[in-house]
């Protein structure tokens, strides 16, 4: 049975680096089956190879071969069921929509897949979540423990952060621990979104979480307004 895997990469921004990478790609055997350019900027890029394999390659393997590549770096490897010409993004909208009430719990299942991350849960960031955003509790050593209001199977049982959770989209974090804020406007609650395997997150990846955020809370706003009073 094929594996399918997402392939984060850097590599010089210039005709034939791409190629290259390919052609190790398919040195392994790998069937290539999308590139997402992430970004491009001071003379590189960064793209998402989705690729699958007849079995079960070595992440130490695919960085040993990518990188023998000149100027290429593999920033991380990983398995995924973002399967090409699927759409989880929309598939993500269509059960809130049918389901508004449940607009946040159906989120945090969803993103996960949605942008290649370990976890994702809300938390709360307001009123209810007294002291998450704010100052740090005594003796805690700075640490945020933010309420967990809806969470992904995936979610550890309490979230520590070393910094307060953000209150606009913003990545955050470094080391082993990468996360993404984006905050759902109006409700004192926030999206939380991470990594444990030192993958930073891009640009790219908190846009497209943001918008669809932001039409995951239109969908639960319209939802509620629909319920009689």
């Amino acid at each position: 049975m094929a594996m399918l895997m997402r392939v984060r990469v850097s590599l010089p921004d210039r005709p034939g680096a791409l190629g290259q990478v390919a052609r190790s790609l398919g040195t392994l055997g790998a069937d290539i089956h999308q590139v997402t350019v992430l970004e491009r900027e001071a003379g590189r890029a960064v793209d998402d190879f989705t690729v699958s394999w007849p079995g079960t390659p070595g992440v130490d393997e695919v960085r040993d071969r990518l990188s023998a590549v000149p100027g290429v770096h593999v920033e991380g490897a990983w398995p995924t069921r973002d399967v090409p010409g699927s759409a989880p993004d929309y598939d993500l909208l269509r059960h809130v929509a049918a389901d508004p009430g449940r607009a946040f719990a159906t989120l945090v299942d969803a993103v996960p897949d949605l942008v290649g991350a370990d976890w994702a849960a809300v938390v709360a960031t307001g009123p209810q979540g007294e002291g998450a955003a704010g100052e740090a509790g005594p003796g805690d050593g700075g640490a945020r423990t933010p309420p967990i209001v809806h969470r992904s199977w995936r979610t550890p049982p309490e979230l520590v952060f070393a910094e307060p959770v953000p209150q606009r989209p913003q990545v955050f974090g470094d080391g082993e621990a990468r996360f993404m804020a984006v905050p759902l406007d109006g409700t004192g609650l926030c999206l939380v979104t991470g990594r444990l395997d030192g993958l930073p997150f891009h640009r790219a990846e908190l846009a497209k979480l943001a918008r669809v955020t932001e039409l995951v809370a239109m969908l639960a706003r319209s939802g509620a307004e629909a319920v009689p009073g």
